[in-house]
């Protein structure tokens, strides 16, 4: 630790100083330009599902799909464009959505040592473990803004595609259009509760290099990797411990009365991702010698 971090280390932080670093981290994020651009490919899904499924029923067929949970709530969409939500966010949560809070995540600290900034940083008032939050804070509502960038694009498009109205659950009760917008909400929410482990993961990661493109890249990879691993039936005692095993889970919110097991377990299961690499990025962090 430098003289100046051990002189800011006992200078008490105003919460408004913590407030103001929070609010710069959130403006740089979303000003970035890889940021927009990862927003606006989460965006275009709905939109590309939406005109696929209009297309394909343009002569009165069904689209594909069938059942009732997961993806398949593709074949509810011509009934209701509110199910271009739900398709929307199972189609996006395998994969394009945990990689963009990969993304960012990942470079949250490697992306500022590479740049040379982190240094600079820790001379402020912060103090690493604030900075830390701060930076984790951040990946958090990033991953409240993707989810719902993908909720509020699935809408827009549903609406204009589609018609709307009373929806019919998994369970085959009639539910009325403003509860289904209350359980899109809902669904939107377990969806970026979701995501909460990942970024604990791509920050803990983020420590470990100074390169943000290193760290971006083993956070992708081993986002692919578990769910690789998800699939196989021979690790079938080991899946219910990965991160996605119950992400898919949202869907019992379309349940009546909603299903609250795998939901919990989810959770319970996103909540000790988070503490534990939360935990071993801010030993990681704390310890580490910065140079740059």
């Amino acid at each position: 630790m430098s003289q100046a971090e051990a002189a800011n280390a006992v200078r008490p932080v105003s919460p408004l100083w913590t407030f103001g670093l929070l609010r710069s981290e959130l403006t740089t994020t979303f000003r970035r330009w890889r940021t927009l651009a990862l927003l606006a490919v989460l965006a275009a899904v709905p939109v590309l599902v939406g005109i696929a499924v209009k297309l394909e029923t343009s002569d009165g067929s069904s689209p594909g799909g069938g059942g009732g949970g997961g993806p398949a709530f593709i074949s509810q969409i011509t009934n209701n464009g509110l199910f271009l939500v739900f398709t929307a966010l199972a189609a996006t949560l395998p994969f394009f959505l945990p990689m963009a809070i990969g993304v960012v995540a990942g470079d949250a600290i490697a992306g500022e040592s590479n740049a040379g900034t982190l240094r600079y940083l820790l001379v402020a008032p912060a103090g690493r473990t604030r900075l830390l939050l701060t930076k984790y804070a951040t990946v958090v509502i990033f991953c409240l803004a993707a989810t719902l960038v993908v909720a509020v694009s699935a809408l827009t498009v549903g609406a204009l595609l589609f018609p709307l109205g009373d929806l019919t659950t998994i369970s085959g009760t009639q539910i009325s259009f403003a509860e289904g917008l209350g359980r899109a909400l809902l669904i939107a929410l377990a969806v970026a509760a979701s995501l909460i482990g990942v970024a604990a993961l791509g920050l803990f990661v983020s420590t470990l290099t100074g390169s943000g493109i290193a760290a971006m890249a083993t956070t992708v990879g081993l986002l692919i990797t578990v769910q690789i691993l998800d699939q196989i039936p021979q690790l079938h005692a080991l899946q219910p411990y990965f991160f996605s095993h119950y992400w898919l889970s949202f869907a019992d919110l379309m349940r009546e009365p909603v299903y609250w097991d795998d939901l919990t377990k989810n959770l319970g299961l996103q909540a000790l991702y988070a503490v534990v690499f939360g935990s071993a990025a801010w030993a990681r962090f704390t310890t580490k010698d910065i140079t740059a």
